[in-house]
């Protein structure tokens, strides 16, 4: 299928910034290069696409509040951002809770650039989001990024109340690379004992290091796709991986886990149109397999990191309706 019509003009405009390509940059220029959320914020403010006043919801999105805290790390204490949906007061009792981890290859990114995906999803599934900002490559290399995400869910967990949150009812999601880490926190937890969360929202996860596109005909079918293509995974693994033999790792890779049985339910989201496509759906097909109840919806015409656009693409409101139908049957919400 061809390249989502709405998203040829966000993509265009994302071309024309003349970024040099990240797997030419260093991480801390690359930290700086322009996102697609850049591209969406150019053309709402301009107002160059047609219709754009219908097609573009405020950017950011309002949401009811904002708050920080920091978090107790592994190395050093973690800063996270909290948002609360919009139309949800201090009185409405305890809420559900979404500890959420941003995407960049564990190497770029940060809070500001994911905040469009964690607004819609506290508004959307009706949820305290919790956004970690975890400690990323080259300055702090593999395992420093799985540590933070698990010691800031394990944390989220035995504090829920102190944020508004009900500690049964807290689940873990992320996009990417935080896809990533959102299943590793899972798997680690039900190895070790510990609280497990209720739910796993892995969006276009990352679950492997291995470039085969005889195993993943993703890798080489999209190899050229934006905002992600192949050359830039090496790349990542690189700057965060330390060494070779990390990328078998099953905290790096979880789709090499020993074992996958008895994890929490799980909603996988993957583009047609992304490099990472294959490896997601084989993790869904590893969960199934384990007995972990899990749905995998893969959306056609879409690209990697299409999530954060349900503001202007139709394919990712989509999406996250269908993540916030699945917190909340999670969170037993649903209506």
């Amino acid at each position: 299928m061809a390249l989502d019509s709405q998203l040829q003009p966000i993509l265009d405009r994302f071309a024309a910034f003349g970024a040099p390509p990240v797997e030419s940059l260093t991480p801390l220029a690359a930290r700086n290069s322009p996102t697609l959320k850049n591209a969406v914020q150019e053309l709402a403010a301009e107002h160059t696409m047609q219709r754009a006043a219908q097609l573009f919801k405020p950017m950011p999105e309002p949401v009811g509040r904002i708050s920080h805290v920091l978090i107790p790390g592994p190395a050093e204490e973690l800063l996270a951002r909290v948002y609360y949906p919009s139309g949800k007061g201090d009185t409405d009792g305890a809420l559900p809770v979404l500890v959420y981890f941003h995407g960049g290859g564990f190497v770029i990114a940060n809070l500001d650039v994911y905040e469009p995906s964690c607004r819609a999803l506290a508004n959307a599934a009706g949820c305290i989001v919790v956004s970690v900002a975890y400690r990323q490559g080259p300055e702090a290399p593999f395992p420093a990024a799985h540590d933070d995400a698990y010691v800031a869910t394990q944390w989220v967990l035995a504090h829920a109340r102190e944020l508004g949150g009900d500690p049964a009812r807290v689940a873990v999601g992320g996009e990417s690379a935080g896809g990533n880490l959102a299943t590793h926190v899972c798997i680690r937890a039900k190895a070790v004992g510990d609280p497990l969360p209720v739910y796993q929202l892995l969006i276009y996860p990352v679950v492997q290091w291995d470039a085969d596109p005889n195993r993943f005909p993703s890798l080489r079918e999209n190899a050229e796709s934006r905002p992600l293509n192949a050359r830039m995974l090496p790349w990542f693994a690189k700057h965060y991986l330390s060494s070779p033999a990390d990328a078998r790792d099953p905290r790096a890779a979880p789709l090499y886990a020993p074992s996958h049985a008895g994890l929490p339910p799980a909603l996988i989201l993957t583009a047609e149109l992304d490099v990472l496509r294959d490896e997601g759906e084989a993790y869904a097909r590893a969960l199934e397999a384990a007995g972990v109840r899990t749905k995998c919806v893969r959306y056609d015409g879409m690209v990697h990191e299409f999530f954060g656009l349900a503001g202007a693409v139709d394919g990712a409101k989509a999406a996250l309706q269908e993540a916030a139908t699945g917190l909340q049957g999670a969170f037993g919400t649903a209506e």
